[in-house]
């Protein structure tokens, strides 16, 4: 379990295949800022761009992890096949703060940036949303863009899917790898779990 407060900016280094057909996953290499591995284990979990892995192998020493990541799991998400930043977040521990919303690490979809543009001090992204996405969200709802908890400011449906805006302040520019993006780039999104979760309860029908 997550929060979207991302605790560091880290580097795939190294892609390397885990095999030789489209069966077979990669194991990537990520390199971090100084001393972010020193409370971490093998098995512990790290969000990448949002998406929950597992560390295999570290070496704090050398600031940088490897993790192996499944087929499933790269056709379902955007960004870990190559080099370039990427947000690292460490798992919740019960006794934490909850400063974000509560992210679970679970990629639900990849969303386009449309737009990413500089708006007085801030910046406005925009994203648009696969159309199975578009129910989950809310004006002033919660949204995880590649594992940063963001607040939607404005929502237009369409039949592309759903475009959302949202303003990111500088502290998010300057402390995430999101000041990267541009128009056109790929994103990971999760909805709030939450609005899962009451989506399943009005749409449940009992069987017999």
């Amino acid at each position: 379990m997550f929060t979207g407060i991302i605790t560091g900016v880290g580097r795939i280094v190294a892609v390397r295949d885990l095999g030789s057909s489209a069966q077979h996953g990669k194991r990537l290499s990520i390199q971090t800022p100084p001393g972010y591995l020193d409370d971490v284990g093998c098995g512990d979990s790290i969000a990448l761009n949002g998406a929950c892995m597992t560390v295999t192998t570290f070496d704090a020493a050398a600031n940088r992890f490897d993790v192996d990541i499944s087929a499933e799991s790269l056709d379902k998400t955007a960004g870990l096949a190559a080099a370039g930043s990427i947000n690292l977040e460490k798992a919740l521990r019960a006794h934490e703060r909850l400063d974000g919303h509560i992210v679970s690490g679970h990629v639900d979809g990849i969303g386009t940036v449309t737009r990413f543009a500089r708006v007085g001090e801030s910046w406005e992204l925009r994203i648009i949303a696969p159309p199975s996405l578009g129910r989950f969200l809310a004006y002033k709802g919660s949204i995880t863009v590649n594992g940063v908890s963001l607040t939607v400011n404005r929502i237009e449906d369409s039949t592309q899917g759903t475009e959302v805006s949202i303003n990111l302040i500088p502290h998010t520019v300057q402390n995430t790898a999101l000041g990267t993006l541009a128009a056109g780039h790929k994103v990971n999104l999760e909805i709030d779990l939450i609005a899962r979760y009451c989506e399943r309860m009005l749409s449940y029908r009992s069987v017999g």
